[in-house]
């Protein structure tokens, strides 16, 4: 039997914040998602790509659990991005995220060893065995040179507490098998903003949104358009969001994230090498699809 954990269909994946030497400011984080939360978002990803995991150490990503847990962990999920290209590691910082009050696994496809398929399933099959806590899958192959093939996450979602996947994979005919042919109330996520649409088209569940730091309630709009059977509405909210999604983008995320919560008053400060501040053509790109939407997010007098 599946956990009765219920997942909302607007994840964020949520930012680190940093202070001005570099540390982490686990305070801000506690704001941000308190923000998040309070702009439309029903569930925290947390230390996933957007919050800059792979320069995190496993005592800085412990804290940072702890910290949003404490903030909001009674009005939405959180989930951890604990998940990389080391088992028993990953099973290790599992644990302990669920030990200081997550919800969730976020279980990243491992990156730069390569793994076949059969390596995959076994890896994802060792930590669903060893965490008491439900596990969504994250396919992402531009960043980890391998594609979880739609046949081994189908033969993963049998597994009770391996409840859903983040696809960010762009391959709709695999997407759509995987919503077809998976188990029971097997949830499927777009990992793309941009991808949203026509993932809920094809019965996926939700998103697990960049945009939504911003635009959160907007975003909830789509997606309850989407599932309402309002696809004319829908359709326009996804059109006036699209500059906003590509201008996102527009270079490694989340540079261009960071630099516009900076700009609409809610610095989350800089980022940590290799990662670097936005260049300038990228810069009036995110500023040009700024000035054409409503901010959604809350800024408290203090954020600026």
């Amino acid at each position: 039997m599946r956990p009765t954990k219920t997942f909302g269909r607007l994840l964020t994946a949520m930012v680190t914040p940093f202070r001005d030497d570099g540390s982490v400011d686990n305070l801000r984080a506690g704001q941000l998602a308190e923000a998040l939360v309070a702009s439309g978002t029903d569930g925290l990803v947390v230390t996933g790509t957007t919050g800059e995991a792979p320069t995190l150490t496993h005592d800085e990503k412990i804290r940072l659990y702890r910290e949003v847990s404490t903030a909001v962990g009674d009005r939405a999920t959180i989930i951890a991005g604990t998940c990389s290209n080391n088992t028993s590691e990953s099973i290790r910082l599992s644990q302990e995220a669920v030990d200081v009050g997550v919800d969730a696994i976020l279980g990243t496809v491992p990156w730069y060893n390569k793994p076949p398929q059969d390596g995959l399933e076994r890896h994802f099959r060792s930590i669903a065995e060893a965490v008491e806590a439900p596990i969504i899958l994250y396919n992402v192959p531009s960043r980890t040179a391998t594609n979880l093939a739609p046949e081994t996450a189908i033969r993963l979602s049998e597994i009770p507490n391996i409840v859903g996947i983040k696809e960010a994979s762009s391959n709709l005919e695999a997407i759509g098998r995987i919503v077809r042919d998976s188990s029971p109330g097997f949830r499927v996520w777009s990992g793309n903003d941009d991808e949203t649409l026509p993932i809920l088209a094809i019965g996926g569940y939700g998103v697990v949104s960049v945009a939504s730091h911003l635009v959160g309630r907007q975003m909830a709009r789509l997606i309850d358009a989407a599932v309402a059977g309002r696809p004319d509405d829908a359709a326009r909210v996804h059109a006036d969001l699209s500059p906003l999604f590509a201008a996102l983008f527009v270079t490694s995320n989340p540079i261009p994230l960071k630099y516009a919560l900076t700009r609409v008053g809610f610095s989350c400060g800089g980022l940590r090498l290799p990662l670097v501040d936005i260049d300038e053509r990228s810069a009036a790109i995110v500023d040009a699809a700024l000035t054409k939407l409503a901010i959604d997010l809350p800024i408290p007098a203090r954020a600026a």
